[in-house]
């Protein structure tokens, strides 16, 4: 997931680590309760984003994988 002005192919500037921990930190508040709408929304929001740029890192991760294993003919 790129932000606004960037390529879509731009690797995100957050880390796989950072991503994940604020995404579970977003998950934490959103069960927790006790939000308006409006940060709830704000939050599943952000919450997508991070689980964008996880999805990122995985795939990238998987493509390395790929490219370093032997083929098979």
């Amino acid at each position: 997931m790129s932000t606004p002005g960037t390529p879509d192919d731009a690797p995100p500037t957050q880390s796989y680590e950072d991503a994940r921990e604020e995404l579970a930190d977003v998950v934490r508040k959103l069960e927790g309760g006790g939000l308006t709408l409006e940060e709830s929304l704000a939050l599943w929001e952000r919450g997508e984003e991070l689980a964008g740029v996880c999805q990122h890192w995985l795939d990238a991760a998987r493509e390395r994988l790929q490219r370093a294993s032997p083929q098979d003919d």
